[in-house]
C-alpha cells in the first residue's frame, strides 16, 4: 500500500501543515495508508486525535520520513533537530515530495534531491492553467497575506480607518496605497475599503486596472512608455530601470499622502523590485505605516528587514517574512486541498504511484525526477565538446 507522510514542520515561524484531518480522510478513501508525524497539526489547531479518527497512523519523524512514499510539506526540507540531520537525506530513492520548494533559492538543495533520485514538485510552480486552479497553492496563501496585512497596519495606525461624522467633528478616512494587484494585493484593496479606506493601488500590468477599481480603488496611473510589464501567466515580469524609475516618481507623490502603504510586488525567479525609496519614505506621514509582503524575496522597500518591524523616520515598517503562517488554521486548511489536488494526480486507480511525466500539471512543477534536475531554468547548461587541438593525431580506424 502507498505510504503517505505528513511531518511537522520545523522551519522558524511555521507553523502550517501540509495535511488536514479533512484532506487525509479523501487520502484514505483512495487506499492510501497515512502517516502523521506526532504533533504536526498541532500549531494549526489540528490535534492528532482528529487525524486518528479519519484513519492516519502516528510516527516519529525519522520512520515517517524513511518509509514514505510521498510526503506532503510546507516549507522546503532543511536540517531538522527531531530527525537529527537533514530531512532531504532520509527520503529514499523513488519517492515523491510534494510543497514549496524554493528552487530559485536553494540550488544545492534541489541537487540534493536529484542525487537521491527523489521525484519533486514545487508548488509555487504549479502552472497557471485552468485544470490546475484547486492546486494554486500561492494564490490561497496570498489571499491570506493580503488580508492579514491590512489587519495589522489597522491595528498599528494611530488614526481609523473609515470616515466618521461625529460630535465632535468630522474624521477623514485613512489613506491606503497598494502596491501591486495580484491575489495578495487585490485581498488587501478589498480588505481596506471594507474597513472604510480610500485605496489607491500600482502596479505595472495594465490589464488589472478593471479588477483595482471593481474593488473600489483607484488606479494609479503607468509610466507613459512603450515597455509592459505584462509577464506569461498573468505573472508581472521585470522591466527596466528606466520604467521603473519613472513608475517610482509617480507613486512616490500617493506615497507621502498615505497612512497605509501594502507592498506586495514579485517577480518568479527574482528579487522583488524595490518600489519604495529611502527617500519617499522620510517623506511619509509621521506614524504611517509600510507592510512589505515581498520582504522575504528582499522587499520592495529600501528599508525594510525580513522578519523585522522597525521604525524609520518615523514610519513604521513591518517585516514579517511569513504571514499565511500568522493564520495556520485557515492557511493550512486551504494549503492541504492544494497540495492533496495535486498529489492525487500521482496515484493511480488502484491506489499506487505513478509518476506520468507529460501531465501538463505535474510537468510545469517538477523539479526533479529519476537522477536529474527537470526545470529547465535550473537545469546545468550542456559542456561544449572539447576541439581536438590542430597538430592532435587523427584517431585511427579499427581494422578487423
Amino acid at each position: 500500500m502507498l505510504r503517505v507522510f505528513v511531518p511537522k514542520e520545523c522551519a522558524d515561524g511555521e507553523t502550517r501543515v501540509a495535511a488536514t484531518p479533512e484532506t487525509v480522510k479523501q487520502m484514505v478513501a483512495r487506499k492510501l495508508e497515512v502517516v502523521v508525524e506526532r504533533g504536526a497539526g498541532a500549531s494549526a489547531y489540528f490535534p492528532d486525535a482528529e487525524y486518528e479518527k479519519v484513519g492516519a497512523s502516528l510516527v516519529d519523524g525519522r520512520k515517517g520520513w524513511a518509509e514514505a512514499d510521498i510526503v506532503l510539506k510546507v516549507s522546503p526540507p532543511q536540517r531538522n533537530p527531531a530527525v537529527q540531520g537533514e530531512e532531504t537525506s532520509l527520503l529514499k530513492a523513488g519517492a515523491c515530495l510534494v510543497g514549496f520548494l524554493a528552487p530559485y533559492q536553494a540550488a544545492d538543495r534541489v541537487r540534493a534531491l536529484a542525487q537521491r533520485k527523489v521525484t519533486s514538485f514545487a508548488m509555487e510552480l504549479v502552472p497557471r492553467i485552468t485544470r490546475a486552479q484547486k492546486m494554486d497553492a500561492l494564490s490561497s496563501q496570498a489571499s491570506i497575506a493580503g488580508y492579514k496585512a491590512v489587519l495589522l497596519a489597522a491595528a498599528q495606525l494611530p488614526k481609523y480607518f473609515p470616515l466618521l461624522m461625529t460630535a465632535a467633528g468630522t474624521i477623514k478616512p485613512a489613506r491606503v496605497v497598494v502596491m501591486g494587484a495580484g491575489v495578495a494585493g487585490l485581498q488587501a484593496i478589498a480588505t481596506a475599503k471594507r474597513l472604510g479606506a480610500v485605496v489607491h493601488a500600482s502596479d505595472i500590468r495594465a490589464a488589472v486596472k478593471e479588477q483595482i477599481e471593481s474593488l473600489g480603488g483607484k488606479f494609479i496611473p503607468l509610466p507613459k512608455m512603450e515597455e509592459s510589464g505584462e509577464g506569461e501567466g498573468g505573472y508581472a515580469k521585470q522591466v527596466s530601470e528606466a520604467y521603473l524609475r519613472e513608475q517610482q516618481k509617480i507613486v512616490h507623490d500617493f506615497l507621502v499622502q498615505a497612512d497605509v502603504v501594502i507592498t506586495t510586488a514579485l517577480v518568479p525567479g527574482k528579487p522583488a523590485p524595490k518600489l519604495v525609496r529611502a527617500a519617499s519614505v522620510e517623506a511619509m506621514r509621521p506614524g504611517s505605516i509600510i507592510v512589505d509582503l515581498a520582504v522575504a524575496q528582499g522587499g520592495n522597500c529600501e528599508l525594510s528587514e525580513a522578519g523585522k518591524d522597525v521604525r524609520k523616520h518615523d514610519v513604521l515598517i513591518i517585516g514579517h517574512p511569513n504571514l499565511p503562517a500568522t493564520m495556520p488554521y485557515d492557511a493550512s486548511l486551504v494549503y492541504a486541498r492544494n497540495v492533496w489536488a495535486l498529489a492525487e494526480l500521482l496515484v493511480d486507480k488502484e491506489g499506487a504511484l505513478k509518476v506520468d511525466t507529460e501531465d501538463e500539471v505535474l510537468k510545469g512543477c517538477m523539479l526533479t525526477h529519476a537522477g536529474e534536475v527537470v526545470y529547465e531554468p535550473m537545469r546545468a547548461p550542456a559542456k561544449p565538446a572539447d576541439k581536438p587541438a590542430e597538430n592532435a593525431p587523427k584517431e585511427r580506424k579499427a581494422t578487423a
